[in-house]
């Protein structure tokens, strides 16, 4: 008997072992009497359309479909760690050099899914898995999923309103359409503030005023996070998507800089490998 991992809308997430290898697969079956509409057929569509050219080691890898007439089974990586949701819920809140740990990869995962032009419009908690020690980052759930650019290539914007409300960026809330960067960019925003506050920076029980604050940009800045942090935050989660981070700003911010691991290029690392070759003395020559 299968475990169930989790529940969507058109039918369980099951744990599977492969009877060869025994590596262990998360089984995404999607029930064929679930998948009425037309609209429902694109959605199931483009997701499977979008995890079979992406791969990535931010992004959940398909392995495999299975069609019968019953069902679609989506054979997929197994995420041992569960939700980036409940590890935060777990700990209270992160700190702020785990939550850059966390955040620099999935900003990497966005980052090449717009470079594809796919915009994945429900970034949260919820569709961030963690692998087995926790360490890795996993986007998941590409249901709402769409490709922004024409038959040509070329960019085109986005309409549909969609995605969790406390996540949506103020675009996507007043009805405009959109860039599909932008929507994804300022829910990575939202899930950086999660993390590093332990709650959402917009919550309200009703939806209109909800929607009031996002437009307004409305929302509280804790005592205690550093001032880089708080530059971050602001700058991801700016009203205007013009004067929104893009990638290349989210990668020069001071907070984002002090937690990027320090490249060493192939030259410099000869220089090393052969400097610890070197006597002391030899090396105090070199230097004067």
């Amino acid at each position: 008997m299968m475990r169930d991992l989790g529940e969507g809308t058109f039918g369980k997430v099951k744990l599977g072992v492969h009877m060869q290898t025994k590596q262990k697969v998360a089984i995404k079956i999607l029930e064929m009497s679930k998948i009425a509409q037309m609209s429902d057929r694109g959605r199931v569509g483009r997701e499977i359309k979008i995890l079979k050219e992406v791969k990535h080691k931010n992004i959940i890898q398909l392995f495999e479909i299975i069609e019968t007439s019953f069902a679609i089974y989506m054979i997929m990586e197994y995420a041992e760690g569960g939700e980036l949701f409940d590890y935060i819920v777990n700990k209270g809140r992160l700190s702020e050099k785990e939550a850059a740990f966390f955040f620099l990869q999935l900003v990497e995962g966005i980052e090449f899914l717009h470079q594809r032009k796919i915009a994945h419009r429900d970034l949260k908690p919820e569709n961030l898995l963690l692998d087995k020690d926790c360490k890795t980052i996993k986007i998941v759930d590409f249901g709402l999923s769409n490709i922004y650019k024409d038959s040509e290539g070329k960019e085109i914007l986005l309409a549909t309103a969609c995605g969790s409300p406390c996540y949506a960026a103020p675009e996507m809330v007043e009805g405009s359409k959109y860039v599909g960067y932008t929507v994804d960019v300022w829910s990575s925003g939202i899930t950086l503030y999660a993390m590093i506050c332990g709650y959402l920076p917009f919550e309200e029980a009703e939806t209109a005023l909800l929607y009031q604050k996002i437009l307004k940009g409305h929302y509280e800045i804790p005592s205690f996070l550093s001032i880089d942090a708080v530059r971050i935050i602001k700058g991801l989660l700016t009203v205007n998507p013009k004067e929104r981070l893009t990638f290349d700003g989210i990668k020069k911010q001071p907070w984002i800089q002090q937690y990027m691991p320090k490249r060493v290029s192939p030259k410099q690392s000869v220089q090393t490998k052969h400097m610890k070759n070197m006597t002391c003395d030899t090396a105090l020559l070199l230097r004067q």
